[in-house]
């Protein structure tokens, strides 16, 4: 199931008469699919998932944050179960780090080493070079200190690596 916000620039040619926007899914409005979405919108509510990623919320962030004492750790930034580690070469002039060295990093330590290690995130470059966190919506502090366990060893092997 998908949604798509559009400015009125993009949406006005849609916006009169029978033109569409033509596009291609193999189960868009299948009944089972939609099935499928409503229920798992039914165990949002009966779960209040939505409740739990908001008391939980600064416990993970908290977490998060106490990554910044290490020197390849320039900022976290996100909302809810969604963060992000920014990371940079230098932490004082916030440098961040030349196509080959994200690389290096990203593709050639990071997304494996986290992998093997038991954290499934995403390390990107296509703004700041980012490690992005989504964890499950039901993760509460034994998943949180994981994760920052992880996170930590791994960050802290990465700089090492980068140093030598």
């Amino acid at each position: 199931m998908g949604a798509l916000i559009a400015s009125d620039r993009v949406f006005e040619p849609f916006s009169e008469g029978n033109a569409s926007f033509a596009h291609g899914f193999t189960f868009a409005g299948h009944p089972v699919a939609s099935a499928i979405a409503m229920a798992n919108l039914d165990v949002y509510e009966r779960e209040d998932l939505c409740g739990h990623v908001l008391a939980k919320e600064s416990e993970f962030r908290g977490m998060l944050e106490t990554l910044r004492d290490l020197p390849i750790v320039g900022d976290v930034r996100g909302a809810g179960f969604f963060q992000a580690i920014e990371m940079v070469k230098d932490k004082e002039t916030k440098e961040s780090f030349n196509d080959e060295e994200s690389e290096k990093l990203l593709r050639g330590f990071l997304s494996v080493e986290l992998y093997k290690r038991g954290l499934i995130c995403r390390a990107d470059d296509r703004g700041d070079p980012v490690i992005q966190l989504a964890p499950p919506l039901i993760c509460d502090t034994e998943q949180f200190e994981e994760i920052h366990d992880i996170l930590r060893g791994v960050l802290t092997d990465a700089w090492d690596n980068l140093a030598a």
